[in-house]
């Protein structure tokens, strides 16, 4: 099973290993810059002892007494405690020497050669050294040349360097830790608007999908995500609204066929009848079910074109070449009325061949039925502004303006007299939802007697 993160125990340890890496590097600076001042002042005693002896061991010649070499350099000595010297020849011999005095001789020969007043560190006896090594000319002219070091003891440096690195590293320690707890109150504190939009978010039932998330006390980070999920509630909200309106629609349109063939049934069984009898309630029969059948097989395909599940075949179409197969098809329900189909304009549009065939007959279908008899049904197809428009304009009844939109619905029917054999109501609310499914839109405008449909579709 695999264990899901958490975003503030993430968060939590990335702080307090930011926090920790700052402060481990912090500390390393601040003990090599003491450690470096240690270091410092070391040379700056050593140096000046070198120079001192330098200076004194160049006023004697080959011909003078070494022994005086003793007192003035013991004088030079005086008052620096941990201080050792030593002088002594290339050969070996000592010269002069400090009674505490532990120098390796080797290596401050290699250093006084290769390394002449570079500072050198030893351990002698439990005790840690500092020193510089030189060699050094004695008298002026003579050749002869001494090995001089002197050192300093830096005990008290390392002792004071190991106290103030444990107290550093405890601190860092602490600190780290501290850190760590504030990161995990401030990513709680900073965490607190995602619980408050999770609990906003609980009280949506599908009853209550009209509640949206505050978008005035979201941080500015979150606005997209709180925007995010208010539009997702609204589309929930806006396709449970449909499903319902569509299931109520559903049972309201069925329910009068179903009753009918209930009826009809129950009265045909009240008595014996005669088979011509039976016949005709068989016949009535058969017109309420194929009246329900193609009521549930519109039902399936504006469910499919209100999913975009329709335009699954798109090829180039000639909207001219369509219209005019559609006009012979309707040409004898036509001519029965007197109307001349008149078609004006051609485009292309990429689309399902079938399904926008299905649109357009049934805007074409609505249009014939509902214009008055020896009149004119004007199809007008143009380009312009990115999109092709189909304007499908009819003489007849004008459309009251508070139902231009409601036409399109389900079920919607304007004259609530009308037969059912007019059709399921669901013609134009198909071919809305087919026009809507390839990108485009479909309204309607009724100004006197003339009522024109405006199908807009995207320009190849």
């Amino acid at each position: 099973m695999i264990r899901k993160r958490s975003i503030t125990v993430a968060l939590t340890l990335l702080f307090a290993g930011a926090s920790t890496v700052v402060l481990l590097a912090l500390g390393f600076v601040i003990s090599s810059s003491v450690e470096k001042h240690f270091e410092e002042q070391d040379m700056e005693v050593l140096a000046a002892k070198m120079k001192l002896t330098r200076h004194t061991l160049e006023r004697f010649t080959m011909a003078s007494d070494l022994n005086q070499i003793t007192q003035p350099l013991n004088d030079a000595l005086v008052g620096h405690h941990g201080l050792d010297l030593i002088v002594y020849e290339q050969k070996g011999a000592s010269v002069y020497s400090t009674q505490s005095a532990t120098f390796p001789k080797e290596l401050v020969t290699m250093n006084a050669v290769n390394r002449p007043n570079k500072p050198f560190t030893w351990q002698a006896g439990g005790q840690s050294y500092r020193g510089i090594a030189d060699v050094v000319q004695i008298g002026t002219g003579t050749g002869r040349k001494m090995i001089v070091a002197t050192s300093i003891n830096i005990m008290h440096h390392l002792a004071f360097m190991q106290s103030f690195v444990h107290t550093l590293w405890a601190f860092v320690a602490a600190a780290a830790a501290l850190s760590g707890l504030l990161g995990w109150a401030a990513v709680r504190r900073g965490l607190l608007p995602l619980r408050t939009m999770r609990e906003q978010a609980q009280v949506v039932t599908a009853q209550q999908l009209n509640r949206r998330l505050k978008m005035d006390a979201v941080p500015v980070e979150l606005e997209d995500l709180a925007q995010s999920l208010n539009d997702m509630l609204a589309r929930l909200e806006e396709a449970f609204e449909r499903l319902s309106d569509f299931s109520s629609d559903i049972a309201h349109e069925l329910r009068t066929p179903v009753s009918n063939l209930m009826t009809e049934t129950q009265v045909a069984l009240t008595r014996v009848r005669s088979a011509e009898e039976y016949r005709n309630i068989l016949e009535s029969n058969a017109e309420e079910f194929d009246h329900m059948a193609r009521m549930i097989s519109d039902m399936l395909l504006l469910a499919k074109s209100e999913n975009s599940l329709v335009a699954s075949n798109c090829s180039q179409i000639t909207l001219a070449i369509e219209v005019t197969a559609l006009f012979d098809y309707y040409d004898a329900v036509a001519e029965e009325k007197g109307l001349r189909l008149i078609l004006e304009g051609d485009a292309m549009v990429n689309a399902d061949k079938t399904m926008l065939r299905r649109a357009i007959g049934n805007v074409l279908s609505n249009a014939i039925r509902h214009s008055a008899p020896n009149t004119s049904l004007r199809v007008r197809i143009s380009e312009g502004a990115g999109q092709v428009t189909m304007q499908i304009a009819n003489t007849g009844d004008m459309i009251p303006p508070e139902y231009l939109e409601r036409i399109f619905d389900r079920f919607f029917r304007l004259d609530t007299a009308r037969q059912r054999s007019d059709g399921t109501g669901l013609g134009l609310a198909i071919a809305r939802s087919i026009i809507m499914a390839h990108g485009g839109t479909v309204s309607a405008s009724s100004a006197g007697d003339v009522t024109t449909f405006f199908i807009k579709l995207p320009l190849i």
